[in-house]
């Protein structure tokens, strides 16, 4: 099967989703965050450019933690792509190292750091216009069969 260049929401090549209200990258959800995720076939990462506005305020002209965990749990959550399969979230750590700010550019890139049998583990990092480190992730996901899990929300 020949890869896309962009692939983004939950489209796998198996299974089609009847629409896609993911919070983060769900392009049906009115109340998400409709993030788009671009595969950068040479390095093998997920990228996404976006703008946070002030809906996501923590601090005061800054992000809240749990959008930049969900942001970056999104972007590894892509990487799992790569091997054609749907694998949910079993675990994650984030790094908090700087503010992340509201209305400037931004980007998150996913990448992929081990795969064994089931498990896959998965980094992010959102960077600034300067690419600046402003948080980053490891994450732990677990392959599922999706007609068991997702069988009755499946297209057919």
């Amino acid at each position: 099967m020949p890869r896309r260049a962009k692939i983004h929401g939950h489209d796998t090549p198996y299974v089609q989703m009847q629409k896609n209200y993911c919070f983060a990258c769900g392009q049906n959800n009115p109340d998400g965050m409709r993030l788009k995720f671009t595969l950068d076939e040479e390095r093998k990462t997920f990228v996404c450019k976006f703008r946070l506005g002030k809906r996501y305020t923590g601090p005061p002209g800054h992000c809240h933690g749990g959008i930049i965990a969900t942001i970056l749990d999104d972007a590894m959550g892509k990487v799992n792509k790569l091997h054609h399969v749907i694998a949910l979230t079993k675990e994650m750590t984030v790094e908090y190292l700087k503010p992340v700010p509201l209305h400037q550019p931004l980007h998150v890139e996913g990448r992929e750091v081990s795969v064994q049998g089931r498990q896959h583990i998965n980094a992010a990092e959102i960077r600034n216009q300067k690419n600046e480190v402003l948080a980053r992730s490891r994450g732990t996901f677990i392959a599922i069969d999706p007609e068991k899990m997702f069988g009755k929300f499946v297209e057919r």
